[in-house]
């Protein structure tokens, strides 16, 4: 008699431990389910960049590769914008995913601008070869597309801010080439 209450709570913890093996097989995401994406992994690799960024000039160098068990593909972007006499250094460090639940693209841009820009998280969604993120910056909302121009082997990046009079302007125009 004094052994029941011990099969049962012995039967119950194999319950439990058999049900949440079934829910991590079953989940949409996680490390069993890598993140592969035919048209992101045309990213991976060294790009050389240039194009505009608010009317300046830009020369700058991106290298993506696939990282934290292929979750993310990351995006490491330096370079300089020309501003005058001087060129300002960029860095950024974009970590792209995507959330099976949610069914969209998820962008973490974390750049020289700190944590309060680098704390909105950008959502996404394909369209045949591209890919565009919404992101809800503290200053109003941006737009960030990434298109695959996949007869030239080139990235056009194009950026788009809301003013203060609620129109979608350009910040950034950029084609990447391989390096």
């Amino acid at each position: 008699m004094k052994l029941l209450p011990q099969l049962s709570a012995l039967f119950l913890f194999l319950l439990a431990l058999q049900t949440f093996a079934q829910e991590q097989t079953a989940a949409p995401d996680g490390p069993k389910h890598l993140f592969q994406d035919e048209l992101l992994t045309n990213m991976a690799g060294t790009w050389k960049v240039s194009g505009t960024i608010r009317g300046q000039s830009a020369d700058q160098t991106v290298e993506a590769q696939w990282v934290l068990n292929h979750q993310f593909l990351q995006i490491h972007e330096t370079g300089a914008v020309a501003s005058g006499k001087s060129s300002p250094s960029y860095e950024a460090i974009v970590m792209v995913g995507y959330d099976n639940a949610s069914e969209r693209y998820v962008a973490h841009w974390m750049d020289i601008y700190g944590g309060r820009f680098s704390e909105t998280l950008g959502f996404g969604a394909r369209s045949g070869e591209q890919i565009e993120f919404v992101f809800e910056y503290p200053d109003g909302p941006f737009r960030t597309t990434f298109h695959w121009l996949r007869d030239k082997k080139q990235w056009q990046w194009s950026m788009r801010t809301k003013d203060n009079a609620g129109r979608w302007t350009e910040f950034a125009k950029l084609t990447l080439t391989p390096s």
